[in-house]
């Protein structure tokens, strides 16, 4: 018995390794017919159809017409993410916004919420308070059954991923706190709670689905009012011993320079945050540090000589710090976020001009340097990713559902009281889209 036994526990590992590498499949790159699956699997049409049915069973795809049904014959249906399948929640914790998200497979925000508010250090247990009220608008959209799989949080500060224990968030005045256990008790969803750095998420994102795409090497740099990066070296994203590696806003750029939130000095940060850019531009800087940089954007939109010269300013230290990144890390494509990906038609010469002048120039000639393609979603897409990851590893872990024979809906049709499209972007507390 113990042999058989054996054979099908190897099977049974089998089959979730392949219904985990199909599902991926689906989620990164959308609706895909089962002649594309197994192209891409490499296993048989009758594996296919199999696994199909099984992830079908458990309402994590469906097959539906393709779009276009020209030429001979019958279309070949697609596979693609349930409309009304198991979602996440998808919370980022900045600086100066909240926001919080529904999100399906595939990565589309079906519900949001973003609320802005003035730049300041507030206690952990206020903070998750008030994402506990906003999380309730995109809750409020679940469909009649519709199941939320994980909690995804992105937070700027030093994560422990395991447990969720944030060490250090300088830019919150947070230290020593666990926030996983604080956001599972304030939303009251009796599922995990997994959370992620910032930076490093909004690289995961866009690895997955935005500027990084097809990188093997692939660096992205996100900046608000401290700064981080996610660095991804052979095609995997580096996290270091303890899941700290990344922090490059905390290396010393200027030992002369000022003193930083984290209790260095001459930290990069110190000369490329919001603070730096408002300073190099003579502003007194307010307590919404956001409109303050509106405020710049425009004067630089007008020609401001003190705008262009703040910006060159930043872009040069930008690029100090980016050269060494390239001969470090030899990556393909660096992106910029946030901050950076909204000031960087401005910073771009300054950073290039550092980069010819500092980089070894067998790495320069290699790299490309671009904005973030997922804007200011991509740490909210990365915690999205983050919460999915145990589901896609393992699709069984889903309950297969009741299944009801019908036709496949064309896209876009209605789901139970709600119609499902994308979201654009963009909204706030009191704007949502489902």
């Amino acid at each position: 018995m113990e042999p058989r036994t054996a054979g099908a526990g190897q099977q049974a590992a089998l089959r979730r390794q392949n219904l985990s590498q199909l599902l991926r499949e689906i989620h990164v790159h959308g609706a895909l017919s089962r002649s594309d699956l197994a192209s891409r699997s490499g296993l048989n049409r009758s594996t296919i159809g199999s696994l199909v049915a099984d992830l079908a069973a458990r309402g994590l795809v469906r097959e539906r017409p393709p779009l276009d049904k020209s030429g001979p014959g019958r279309p070949s249906p697609l596979v693609a993410p349930h409309p009304s399948g198991p979602v996440v929640l998808a919370v980022e914790m900045a600086t100066d916004s909240l926001a919080a998200a529904l999100v399906g497979l595939g990565g589309s925000i079906l519900s949001a919420a973003r609320i802005e508010r003035p730049r300041g250090f507030r206690a952990p247990d206020e903070e998750v308070a008030g994402l506990g009220r906003l999380a309730r608008a995109p809750l409020a959209q679940l469909h009649a059954g519709q199941s939320i799989l994980a909690v995804g949080v992105s937070i700027p500060g030093l994560v422990r991923r395991e447990d969720g224990f944030v060490h250090l968030a300088p830019n919150l005045g947070w230290r020593d706190i666990p926030i996983a256990e604080l956001v599972a008790r304030a939303l009251s969803l009796d599922v995990p709670v997994f959370v992620g750095n910032d930076a490093d998420l909004a690289t995961l994102a866009e690895h997955t689905r935005g500027a990084g795409v097809g990188q093997s090497d692939f660096i992205c740099l996100w900046g608000e009012a401290g700064m981080g990066a996610g660095i991804v070296a052979g095609g995997r994203q580096l996290r270091g011993s303890a899941g700290y590696a990344g922090e490059v806003g905390h290396m010393t750029v200027n030992p002369d320079g000022l003193a930083c939130h984290c209790g260095s000095r001459g930290c990069w940060e110190t000369e490329v945050g919001e603070e730096a850019l408002i300073r190099h531009a003579g502003q007194a800087s307010g307590d919404g540090m956001r409109a303050d940089i509106d405020q710049l954007l425009a004067a630089a939109q007008r020609g401001a000589p003190a705008a262009h010269e703040a910006m060159a300013t930043v872009g040069r230290w930008l690029g100090i710090g980016i050269a060494g990144l390239i001969d470090i890390f030899n990556p393909s494509t660096i992106a910029l976020g946030g901050l950076y990906a909204r000031i960087y038609p401005y910073v771009q010469p300054a950073i290039l001009e550092e980069l010819d002048r500092r980089a070894m120039s067998t790495s320069r000639r290699l790299v490309t340097l671009v904005p973030v393609s997922l804007g200011a979603d991509a740490a909210l897409l990365g915690a999205a990713e983050l919460a999915f990851a145990p589901t896609i590893a393992d699709p069984t872990t889903v309950p297969r559902r009741e299944v009801r024979h019908r036709r496949p809906e064309p896209v876009g049709t209605a789901v139970g009281t709600h119609r499902v499209e994308p979201y654009q972007g963009g909204a706030t507390a009191e704007q949502h889209t489902v």
